[in-house]
């Protein structure tokens, strides 16, 4: 083919194909800059991982932790109604934070029980995005600024993970955190944030980086395409990228197939000598996409980066109308599972103090049942885990479960006391942020108390 001839329809539905094939998505980004392969390292010293496991639909994290004092325990009761856990069959934990207070989680959530008692897992209390801090009077008579669109699945996914409430303030926290951390010229920059679940927006940046997609079954790029073989199709592709053309669009194109070929040349060298840990359940969807970040974590040192985030999730959690009961008894049993097993990989590598996971969802739910589930609401409780962690606490302010109470705008839903900025600020200086960068990605953060004591010195 000469350069500058048009596309023939022949062409086109092989560019079409192509896209379908794995070119499509990151990887045809023509502005998405992937660095020249060559080994490299990032300015962070140590490396370190931040693992998000997205919970798509709304998480009710009511039943996640709940109280287990007897007083406690019958509001709670009282208000979930058809919703509510049987006292005896909770697991109770005793946070070392709580002067005493005990609680209790999802009976589901056994080894996470023995990771809590290990100190080796905390649970939030009642985080959520806030633009400054807020009471339910605040809320009700409309004295400050609230998240747009609170309630909304779309947009509550997009405030949990770009925790950007400014047309200023680009990209995802998570993305934003590696712009700083990864130096510019580090060859495979691009694989700094590596989505398994699609887009995220949480691993956007707000330069160049973009999360890079892999598929957990591991085949990327063309299917039968073998990096410099001398079969038919891997020759053809070859050849095709080597060519040069007048036209900027067939140019632009070219340029990105060239990458998502150089891609899967890099991905499938790094990932030879990684295998599946025996740990994790290779039967479900998280715990599928943890085995394959527990692959890409042992092909580190072929990367040659320091700091990498991971894009996880799942969904089935808006339980309006569901059986939350049984939903969340599977989909708890499948994350207690796939985490636990994650966390017992990691210490096989020798890394669980390097690398820390946690949940994040839409929103959380009201403590009031409407019927079988119950309705959209704001704060939640969420879980990290890592050997970094301040294990074995609950950390920020338990809601009251009064129902109208000074935490309840409605049905038992809470207006977070913990806002994203003070749960990822915590993060980000474990990440190797300072204050200036930390400023600079959650830029709110000064008008919320600081230093959860999440994380490890």
């Amino acid at each position: 083919m000469k350069p500058g001839v048009p596309m023939n329809p022949s062409r086109r539905l092989f560019l079409k194909s192509a896209a379908a094939a794995g070119v499509a998505g990151a990887a045809f980004n023509p502005w998405l800059q992937l660095n020249a392969l060559a080994d490299a390292s990032s300015g962070a010293s140590g490396y370190k991982a931040l693992v998000c496991v997205f919970l798509h639909g709304g998480n009710d994290g009511n039943n996640l932790l709940l109280p287990y004092e007897p007083d406690e325990y019958a509001l709670y009761s009282q208000a979930r109604g058809v919703l509510g856990l049987a006292r005896e069959r909770v697991l109770p934990v005793a946070p070392t934070n709580t002067a005493g207070r005990r609680f209790a989680l999802h009976p589901s959530f056994t080894r996470l029980q023995g990771l809590f008692d290990g100190g080796q897992a905390a649970v939030l209390a009642n985080v959520g995005p806030l633009v400054v801090p807020t009471t339910k009077v605040d809320y009700q008579r409309g004295l400050v600024a609230l998240p747009a669109n609170l309630f909304s699945h779309a947009d509550q996914q997009a405030a949990w993970q770009t925790d950007s409430f400014s047309a200023s303030l680009k990209g995802g926290w998570g993305g934003r955190l590696l712009e700083r951390l990864v130096d510019g010229g580090a060859a495979h920059r691009g694989y700094a944030c590596v989505s398994l679940s699609g887009g995220a927006l949480w691993g956007a940046g707000d330069g160049t980086l973009q999360p890079y997609r892999v598929p957990v079954s591991g085949a990327f790029g063309f299917e039968g395409y073998t990096p410099d073989s001398q079969d038919a199709l891997s020759y053809a592709l070859d050849s095709l990228v080597r060519q040069t053309r007048s036209d900027p669009f067939e140019a632009a194109w070219l340029q990105s197939l060239g990458r998502s070929m150089d891609n899967q040349r890099v991905l499938t060298q790094a990932l030879g000598g990684a295998s599946a840990p025996a740990s994790i359940p290779a039967n479900t969807e998280l715990g599928q996409q943890l085995a394959m970040v527990a692959k890409l974590i042992q092909a580190r040192d072929t990367m040659g980066l320091q700091r990498q985030c991971f894009f996880c999730s799942i969904g089935g959690f808006d339980t309006h109308g569901a059986d939350q009961l049984t939903t969340q008894r599977d989909k708890f049993a499948e994350i207690d599972a796939a985490v636990a097993g994650f966390h017992a990989a990691l210490q096989g590598m020798g890394l669980q103090d390097q690398v820390t996971l946690f949940t994040a969802s839409d929103f959380g739910r009201t403590l009031v049942s409407n019927g079988q589930g119950s309705d959209h609401g704001w704060g939640s409780h969420h879980l990290v885990v890592g050997g970094a962690v301040n294990g074995g606490q609950v950390l920020g302010r338990f809601p009251s479960h009064v129902i109208g109470g000074a935490d309840d705008i409605g049905g038992g839903n809470w207006v977070p006391t913990m806002a994203l900025d003070q749960f990822g600020a915590d993060l980000g200086r474990w990440f190797g942020a300072g204050d200036s960068a930390l400023d600079e990605i959650f830029p709110r953060r000064a008008q919320f108390d600081a230093g959860l004591g999440l994380m490890k010195a």
